[in-house]
């Protein structure tokens, strides 16, 4: 049947066939993985190398000082850097999920690099008791290390993108434990890491907050590795037994017994199907059922575990172990007859154009949907690219006689396929199985070509599945501002522009903001000039030094916030008459800096429409300033304060009177200034607070009340008070101290000007009948003296007084306004002998 040559390599484990495929013959040279410490990134990820301090190697043609080598999966090197970190010996080393490579030294000291083998600062330590007690070994799993020292002590970092160190419970050993593993914290009840260290006939679970003993009677442990989901833990007895037991440790699963008590060398699990152990020359691949599989080896090898199988490192290639798909299986296993096979061949004799392919087709007529997704997902796992081309042939020829099948599912592998080929190429080296890029994304995919500085590669899978390709054009820029230290600013200007310009939603911004950083300032503000946001072009603009620029585009905006942004910025930076000048070209930004300083910075606002020429509003300012004294709880009444309120107004007054158009202005703050130091004349005077900020009618009529006639008439002279003014104010304020026999002196001096009224008011409101009839028959107004009547209930008087008067309105209003029967029919009798109409 077909596939005879394919399904030859296979190996037989239990039920279940694994094949050992390889991916790459290395591009490397002068490779010893025996010489080496090596840590390989999971998923396809790079390879860092470095000599190892522990071993006596013999040098050849190469320095003695060591060198952090690394590269791709292919052996492509991407970055080295010469090792002149202190701290000892380097312990252990290792790829975080975000692919930075930790090293761990002696001192407990953490280095961070990048993949281009750039330390990320700052270094992290894990703590005094590792550096007097020297770091002995360290466990890494995803975003964390596990560390143990020379007294027996557990150090933890559980996040090292946010290293905080951490000690974990005493552990109470006495020597050092066989083996230690991790369950990391996704994987644990508590939520936080649980290490596992093997001690003589059991295993010490440690926590941060305590210890305990687990797996009593497993024996002496020398290895063990825990799952990829954390449910399964792989381990090595003393007496050459291979455990497999769940995390919770309540029983055994099912137990191998090696030919060798040496513990191996490496023990890892492949998929979560199988476990690999590796000695010195050979491999072996344990399951649960059949007999184990051996794979023997002349050289060094680094297992490399992955979610769906294990990833084998030499000095010379790179495979792959791995269980074969069951898709793959039912295709190639010898003598298959499954409806996937028999689909594979119909297209082998389709293309040989035998009638045999017919008869397959009908043989298969029913199960047509089946074979047809079996050859695309066979597709989807294999490396060979001529053998995903054949089987995808084989579903499409297949789909072609099967109405039934979603179209969509060829193309959707095809894309996939065509991403995965092109990232498995050697000079990008990420050797991903479809399984390892559905558990990574295409977006963390596109992430880890960017910081490996294939943007190219990158944009155009962005592209291809229909990405935001913003990302990859930022790094780009960034990085090509990096590296472009001697090219022009116009030249590499015009070289971003035609790059950024493929992306709608770049922020020119955020590559400018690196350009300032990279020491291109100049690049930095050709740069922002062509971001469209103002809320992102504003700050920059700032931060590189064009105050005058982000004002501009500030005020464009419209943004209130950003414009005031600007202004506190350039308030800070420059002087203030710098900060005048820039703002009173422009409108907006003058009127919300005048907004803003008028609320908070008196001075500072005085000092601008100094600096402008603008006296009365300094005028203004002034006068503000002396009423916001007079709220002052210090500024009581008869208070030394009121000399600097006079000082404010004065000096109010003597700008207002430098400008024409602020006559009125000046006047008033002259006349404003004399009324105070009169009122607090009178308060010192007097011993009483009640004078200062009344009015000149009040100052008066309180002088008055208080018996001061002399300065009374003091107020009256200086402010030219009118004489109509002045008897209405000093009528009233005799009504109010009820002095009536110095009200009647006071009318009888002189006629008064006003007349009589003020004084009939002043009686009536007092409710002093007997005196406002004094005032009212003085009344030379018939209707007056009508209305004043009435006003204190005389209804005869009212009547003869509007019988003078001889109108009819006035007695029907006098009639209603005195609604008891006498006093209407004192008015009907009046009506009657006047006989006048109308009056009802």
């Amino acid at each position: 049947m077909a596939g005879v040559s394919i399904a030859a390599e296979w190996q037989l484990l239990g039920d279940k066939y694994y094949r050992k495929p390889e991916l790459y013959q290395l591009r490397w040279k002068n490779i010893d993985l025996a010489r080496n410490k090596v840590a390989c990134a999971p998923f396809g990820g790079p390879i860092a190398v470095i000599r190892d301090d522990s071993k006596i190697v013999q040098l050849y043609a190469e320095s003695a000082l060591r060198k952090l080598r690394i590269f791709n999966s292919a052996g492509r090197q991407i970055s080295e850097t010469v090792w002149r970190n202190p701290g000892g010996r380097l312990i252990g080393l290792s790829w975080t999920d975000e692919q930075l490579l930790v090293c761990v030294t002696q001192d407990g000291t953490v280095y961070r690099y990048d993949i281009h083998s750039k330390i990320i600062e700052p270094n992290v330590s894990m703590g005094t008791e590792c550096f007097e007690h020297s770091v002995v070994e360290c466990v890494f799993w995803g975003n964390g290390v596990v560390c143990i020292n020379e007294a027996f002590q557990l150090f933890c970092i559980p996040d090292l993108k946010n290293p905080k160190p951490s000690k974990l419970a005493d552990t109470g050993l006495e020597e050092f434990p066989l083996c230690m593993a991790v369950i990391e914290p996704q994987y644990t009840m508590s939520g936080n890491v649980e290490v596992l260290l093997g001690v003589a006939d059991h295993i010490l679970l440690v926590e941060e907050d305590g210890v305990q003993t687990v797996g009593d009677g497993l024996g002496t442990l020398q290895k063990m590795v825990i799952s990829h989901n954390g449910k399964l833990m792989a381990s090595f007895t003393h007496d050459g037994q291979l455990l497999v037991m769940p995390t919770d440790f309540s029983s055994i699963i099912f137990e191998y017994s090696c030919e060798s008590t040496l513990a191996p060398e490496q023990l890892v699990w492949c998929g979560m199907d199988s476990v690999l152990l590796y000695w010195d020359d050979m491999l072996l691949m344990v399951g649960p059922y059949g007999d184990p599989v051996r794979y023997l080896y002349d050289e060094p090898i680094i297992l490399i575990p992955e979610c769906d199988g294990a990833r084998i490192l030499s000095n010379v290639n790179m495979e792959f172990l791995q269980r074969v798909p069951s898709s793959t299986e039912s295709i190639f296993k010898i003598g298959s007859t499954e409806p996937a096979a028999l689909l594979y061949d119909a297209l082998d004799h389709f293309d040989r154009r035998s009638a045999k392919a017919d008869e397959n087709l009908r043989l298969i007529k029913s199960s047509l949907p089946e074979a047809v997704e079996a050859c695309i997902d066979a597709a989807g796992h294999e490396f060979d690219p001529s053998l995903q081309q054949t089987l995808l042939r084989a579903a499409s020829y297949g789909q072609a006689f099967c109405s039934q099948f979603q179209r969509e599912s060829i193309q959707e592998m095809s894309k996939t396929l065509r991403v995965l080929n092109a990232v498995r190429g050697p000079e990008t080296g990420i050797p991903l199985s479809i399984h390892q890029y559905k558990l990574l994304t295409p977006s963390v995919l596109i992430g880890r070509l960017v910081n490996a500085h294939h943007h190219l590669l990158a944009l155009r899978i962005s592209d291809y599945l229909g990405m935001n390709q913003e990302v990859v054009i930022m790094h780009w820029a960034c990085s090509k501002l990096t590296v472009s230290s001697t090219v022009p600013d116009a030249t590499l200007l015009e070289i971003l522009l035609d790059k950024l310009k493929l992306c709608r939603s770049i922020s020119y911004a955020a590559v400018a903001a690196h350009a300032d950083q990279s020491g291109r300032r100049k690049l930095a503000a050709m740069l922002v000039e062509h971001e469209p946001l103002s809320s992102k072009q504003v700050p920059l603009l700032l931060g590189i030094g064009e105050e005058d620029t982000a004002l501009a585009k500030a005020t464009e905006s419209g943004d209130t916030d950003l414009v005031y942004l600007v202004l506190f910025h350039i308030w800070q930076k420059r002087p203030a008459l710098e900060l005048f000048g820039m703002i009173q070209a422009r409108p907006i930004a003058r009127d919300l800096f005048i907004r803003y300083a008028r609320c908070y910075k008196h001075e500072f606002l005085k000092d601008f429409f100094l600096s402008t020429g603008q006296l009365h509003d300094v005028a203004y300012l002034l006068w503000k300033e002396s009423w916001e004294i007079a709220k002052n709880p210090m500024a009581s009444r008869g208070s030394p304060l009121h000399g600097p309120r006079i000082k404010l107004i004065e000096k109010a007054q003597n700008l207002f009177a430098e400008t024409k158009e602020h006559v009125f202005e000046s006047k008033a703050a002259e006349e404003h200034a004399r009324l105070l130091r009169i009122q607090h004349e009178l308060e010192v005077s007097t011993k009483q607070p009640i004078f200062v900020d009344s009015s000149i009618s009040d100052t008066i009529r309180t002088c008055i009340v208080l018996g001061n006639n002399r300065a009374a008439l003091k107020v009256k002279t200086e402010f030219k008070v009118s004489e109509k003014r002045w008897y209405w104010l000093k009528v009233f304020a005799l009504a109010t101290i009820r002095d009536w026999d110095a009200l009647e002196k006071f009318s009888k001096e002189k006629r008064p000007p006003v007349g009589f009224r003020p004084f009939v008011e002043a009686c009536i409101d007092a409710e002093e009948k007997g005196e406002a009839v004094k005032y009212i028959a003085k009344l030379a107004d018939p209707r007056e003296k009508a209305e004043a009547y009435a006003r204190i209930g005389m209804a005869k008087e009212a009547a003869d007084a509007a019988s003078q008067s001889k109108d009819g309105e006035l007695l029907g209003r006098l009639r209603n306004t005195l609604q008891d029967s006498t006093a209407s029919s004192i008015f009907d009798t009046l009506r009657d002998r006047l006989s006048f109409p109308g009056v009802s």
